[in-house]
């Protein structure tokens, strides 16, 4: 095992890959993020496969597409017998340690078929079992009064020091994450899987970052989703929500919160680094910076995410991979088209690692080392069928920060039912179940405002994509289990 790669996955909980400073962003402070362009490569066009958590988690740690397990909803985590590549890298030598967001296996289930350490950043001590996940965003004072302008925009602000490093909180995290490097005795590579929760809203932060942003160069907001031809999910949403009149005025505050929490997810990396430079296994360590997916962040006069729309806000995502030496790499920013169960893929071929499964990830070795082609398509998905009840995830009321989208969720009409989204080259196409498709030209319209399905000049097009898209869904739709049962 001596000259398998270490390695460590760094993700962040709801991060748009234009919130880095890298990548556009004018006033992203991101100085950690932007140096692994020295040694590393940035991917501008990296897509999640379902824009909410547990989906998105469930997919990128199997390297299955969310369909062909049927992870479709928060409260559908992994079942015992399902594939996870925690468990395939410990089954495979590596010490695996995790540390902070579940969001992958039940809250009642232990950790320790899946890896050797558990830490969930509320317990002093590391754990292989725990009651429930408890790697909340910390214990704010909330608005009680649903009915003011602005209740639901999950703002909050400026937050103490002290609210910051509450049990559950990301330091607690990311110190215990080098408290181990600092430790560790185990002759095995170790594979770190730090998940922290920032930027996950309420959009909150403490000094120094918060008011480290300049709010004065954060550009204008997309349009409303009320003024557009957008799905019945994203219009019901912004008409619940009701930011418009109150974006106009804290629109730049929102963004300029949540690109501090970006900035100090930056500042926290940076220690990472800095302590696997000081340990003198960086050079010997593959390290994966990426988001379980994005946010919208007041765009379309919506905040948070939704589970069946696909706009580059919430699916666009960071993928920044900074190989071990001993991999080919040609540091750069790429325009390769990438998916998130690429991951799985690319580990198993840094390590020698074979999946007991069959998984769909495709190895972004060759975009590494210098190549800007990888996939012709990329896909996102999400959304139920009528009478799929138990997706809806009812239960809360008005008086919750999540009632708008809920709310949505738990009609039966278009709103919340699937939806499928491929990406090729600059056409995006999303086919919706039970209401009307959507089709964008991002070289034409970056923002996705004008939907030109009925446009007939994109007739051969749309065929083309229609058909990769049935392509896809022939190949991905289900995998045989790896066993032969008595008859």
């Amino acid at each position: 095992m001596n000259n398998k790669p270490n390695i460590v996955y760094f993700v962040a909980d709801q991060m748009r890959n234009d919130s880095l400073h890298h990548m556009g962003c004018d006033a992203s402070i991101t100085p950690n993020l932007d140096s692994l362009l020295n040694d590393g490569v940035s991917f501008e066009n990296a897509y999640c496969q379902n824009p909410v958590c547990v989906p998105s988690r469930c997919s990128f740690m199997t390297g299955l597409y969310p369909h062909t397990t049927g992870h479709r909803t928060m409260h559908y985590l992994q079942d015992d017998n399902e594939p996870n590549f925690l468990r395939t890298m410990k089954q495979n030598g590596y010490e695996v340690i995790w540390v902070g967001r579940n969001d992958i296996i039940p809250g009642n289930k232990s950790q320790s078929d899946y890896c050797d350490v558990y830490f969930d950043g509320v317990h002093d001590e590391d754990t292989k079992d725990t009651v429930r996940d408890k790697a909340l965003h910390g214990d704010y004072q909330m608005p009680t009064d649903y009915t003011s302008e602005g209740f639901y925009s999950h703002y909050i602000g400026e937050i103490s020091k002290e609210a910051a490093r509450k049990p559950g909180s990301d330091w607690r995290c990311v110190e215990r994450a080098l408290k181990y490097l600092e430790e560790r005795k185990s002759d095995k590579p170790f594979f770190l899987y730090l998940t922290i929760s920032y930027p996950h809203p309420p959009y909150a932060c403490e000094e120094p970052w918060y008011s480290s942003i300049d709010r004065n160069i954060i550009g204008s907001r997309r349009p409303s989703a009320l003024t557009l031809d957008k799905p019945s999910m994203l219009k019901g949403i912004a008409k619940n929500q009701n930011l418009s009149s109150w974006l106009d005025q804290y629109y730049k505050e929102v963004v300029g919160t949540y690109l501090a929490m970006v900035s100090r997810f930056d500042y926290q990396f940076g220690m990472l680094k800095e302590k696997l430079m000081d340990l003198k296994v960086y050079d010997e360590t593959s390290i994966f910076v990426f988001a379980d997916h994005g946010d919208y962040t007041g765009d379309y006069d919506i905040v948070e995410k939704v589970q069946n729309c696909f706009e580059d806000p919430i699916t666009n995502i960071p993928l920044i991979i900074k190989p071990a030496k001993q991999f080919e790499c040609l540091p750069r920013k790429t325009k390769a088209l990438a998916e998130l169960i690429d991951l799985t893929q690319t580990v198993c071929d840094m390590t020698g690692i074979e999946t007991e499964y069959v998984q769909f990830g495709s190895s972004l070795l060759h975009v590494l080392a210098g190549d800007d082609e990888h996939k012709d398509a990329v896909f996102c998905e999400g959304g139920r069928i009528h009478g799929e009840t138990w997706a809806m995830e009812r239960g809360h009321g008005p008086e919750s920060w999540y009632w708008p989208r809920l709310h949505e969720q738990g009609k039966e009409g278009p709103e919340h039912t699937k939806a499928t989204m491929i990406r090729m080259g600059d056409l995006k196409y999303v086919k919706r179940l039970y209401e009307k498709d959507e089709l964008y030209d991002l070289n034409k319209d970056p923002q996705e405002l004008n939907n030109i399905i009925d446009n007939l000049d994109y007739k051969e097009v749309l065929f083309e994509l229609k058909e990769r898209m049935l392509t896809f869904y022939q190949e991905t739709a289900d995998i045989v289990p790896n066993r032969r049962d008595l008859r």
